[in-house]
């Protein structure tokens, strides 16, 4: 007997029958790869990113995207009230407050020094009338916006998670008591990207004063990429620091200089994938480049006319600073930037709305500098036919109380359980209030909706859906308005 030789095995598709299914199967899935990679744009860039030549731009997670529900907005500029104007000074109308003036009452209240069952009553220091033909009730402090109420919807039983100014503006301005989350400027730009690709599509403008007390966290893209967060812009002077070319750099020698700089940045990325702050940090230099020709021209307030200038207060000194960002936001919002905040106050006590003190001198000042700008921006965008397509939000991260907080003094503490904010235009209905808070407007009553709820109108007023629109991070779809969800304030769309 002699041994017969072996015959080769054939292992091309394994041992076995399951091996053979497992094998294909792989094969099958990597075509379908493939595919998506190529239409990502992937393969084409990878292929050219080694050639010697400049690669493909990448994706550009700003392109311009059609809402997924039929939307009245296409832009939004919230004006922070940074501090916590007092809603019972301003627009919620409490006629008790004038009749306990001074009296101390069973009253519960609730603020940053804790639950409190008794106060001193403190009556608002201005006059209410009703006005326009809504006959909404408007205090003295604002005589300009007055003239306005039946173009705004007022909320006035909103309410918040905190009465501490740094987590109360991270849940106005993100939805979360805690940093680390989007901002509602980088969720907009996520669902929707922005129309004028050589802008930013959020922008920040702070107070001369300074920022809030959170800081950069208010306008942070959180865990999104970086494309994603606020740019704050000045009023004054270069709207971007250092954006300009020194003298002897020429504009050719700057587009060679990042034609360079994107090859090798590429070259990284690709070795290293799923770095989306590398991928953020190429189209920032490429957006700064585009900003150097397009930003001076936006924020170029002096080809302005005189009465649009009147209008804002641009020419009277309480007003000028304020007015100047109002009206460079319209300009911003008309360019097709996405979404504008605007922060009235900055830094601590009596600089901005928190009026611990003397209530009547801290809003008077406030009030005083804002009130003829934010009326003159809702006229001047009406009188545009801009007020239809843009969406404008007045509050502050809380209100206040209707007791002082000290022995004595007219100073109140923080309130978030029932305060005012309002909107106008983009699909609002003008002329209406929702909610209510109690005979001292101490807490909302009825129906009250929290600041998620707020989110989901803006969410909704753009043409996205608030339970929808998800970012995967850390194991979950996140939303603005939480995992758990929320709905729109149907009562002020129209």
């Amino acid at each position: 007997m002699f041994d017969l030789p072996e015959t080769p095995r054939n292992t091309f598709c394994g041992n076995t029958r399951r091996e053979f299914f497992w094998e294909a199967g792989g094969a099958f899935t990597s075509v379908a790869l493939a595919s998506m990679l190529a239409q990502d744009g992937f393969l084409a860039r990878q292929a050219l990113a080694f050639d010697g030549q400049t690669p493909l731009p990448a994706p550009n997670p700003l392109t311009p995207k059609a809402p997924k529900l039929p939307g009245t907005a296409k832009s939004v500029i919230f004006l922070f009230m940074y501090g916590g104007p007092s809603h019972i000074d301003t627009f919620d109308y409490k006629p008790d407050l004038f009749k306990y003036d001074g009296q101390t009452i069973a009253v519960k209240t609730k603020g940053r020094g804790g639950d409190k069952s008794e106060g001193r009553v403190v009556g608002p220091k201005w006059k209410f009338k009703q006005r326009g033909q809504c006959g909404a009730w408007v205090s003295s402090l604002f005589p300009h916006l007055s003239s306005c109420v039946d173009d705004i919807a007022f909320v006035k039983s909103m309410y918040a998670d905190s009465p501490i100014h740094g987590s109360a503006m991270l849940m106005m301005n993100s939805g979360k008591l805690l940093g680390g989350a989007p901002a509602l400027g980088s969720w907009v730009n996520y669902g929707l990207g922005t129309v004028n690709q050589n802008l930013p599509g959020f922008v920040v403008m702070l107070d001369s004063t300074g920022g809030p007390i959170s800081g950069a966290k208010n306008w942070s893209s959180g865990y999104m990429p970086a494309s994603y967060q606020g740019t704050v812009l000045r009023g004054d002077g270069p709207p971007i620091l250092d954006l300009a070319n020194p003298p002897a750099r020429s504009d050719d020698l700057q587009r060679r200089m990042l034609d360079r700089l994107k090859m090798w940045n590429t070259r990284h990325e690709l070795s290293r994938p799923g770095n989306p702050d590398l991928e953020s940090r190429i189209q920032s230099y490429e957006l700064a480049y585009r900003m150097q020709s397009t930003a001076p021209e936006a924020v170029e307030l002096a080809n302005e006319s005189a009465a649009t200038k009147e209008l804002y207060g641009i020419d009277e000194s309480q007003t000028n600073e304020f007015g100047s960002k109002c009206l460079l936001a319209r300009r911003l919002v008309e360019r097709g930037v996405r979404f504008v905040q605007v922060y009235s106050g900055g830094s601590h006590n009596d600089a901005n709305w928190d009026a611990h003190g003397d209530l009547k001198k801290n809003h008077d000042y406030h009030a005083g500098r804002t009130d003829k700008p934010i009326a003159g921006l809702l006229k001047d965008l009406k009188q545009r036919g801009l007020l239809d397509e843009t969406l404008v939000i007045w509050g502050g991260e809380f209100g206040r109380q209707p007791t002082a907080e000290y022995a004595e003094g007219t100073g109140r503490d923080h309130n978030s359980y029932g305060f005012t904010m309002w909107m106008a235009g983009g699909g609002v209905k003008g002329g209406v209030s929702i909610g209510e808070t109690d005979e001292l407007g101490s807490t909302g009553v009825g129906e009250r909706f929290h600041v998620k709820n707020l989110h989901a109108t803006v969410l909704s007023l753009m043409g996205l859906d608030p339970n929808s629109l998800t970012y995967f991070y850390a194991g979950l779809d996140q939303k603005l308005v939480g995992v758990e969800g929320a709905e729109p304030i149907r009562g002020v769309i129209a």
